[in-house]
């Protein structure tokens, strides 16, 4: 009984680290799903500090159209929220994308969809 006690309270602490570990590097938030064409997406953008960020890419890719901006990250000393505006978003679906990069590789993504409305949508 106390062997199967061990196993059971190891594997519960070895959860509870893994999800102190498993955390999102980037999160994404815009408020709303549907807008008006031409379009002003606000987006906001949660980035969990780390010494090894170095780039906040966000992007709005549609069939028809594509547009990126990119912020240069200071790791640990950076600041959590990042906001951005993509103005006079012409009709379509949208997919929008928050990468957090370091010098070799990406660390982490986020992706929100939206649909812009108006004469030019499908």
């Amino acid at each position: 009984m106390k062997g199967r006690i061990f196993v059971l309270v190891a594997a519960l602490i070895a959860v509870a680290a893994v999800r102190a570990v498993a955390h999102d590097v980037v999160e994404i938030h815009v408020n709303g799903y549907y807008f008006a064409e031409p379009a002003t997406v606000r987006i906001t953008v949660a980035v969990e500090p780390d010494s090894a960020n170095r780039m906040l890419r966000i992007e709005a890719d549609s069939d028809r159209m594509f547009r990126a901006t990119e912020v240069e990250l200071e790791g640990l000393t950076d600041k959590r929220i990042h906001t951005f505006e993509f103005k006079n978003l012409p009709a379509g679906a949208y997919e929008l994308r928050a990468e957090v990069m370091s010098k070799e590789k990406v660390l982490g993504m986020a992706t929100s969809d939206v649909v812009v409305e108006g004469s030019g949508a499908r």
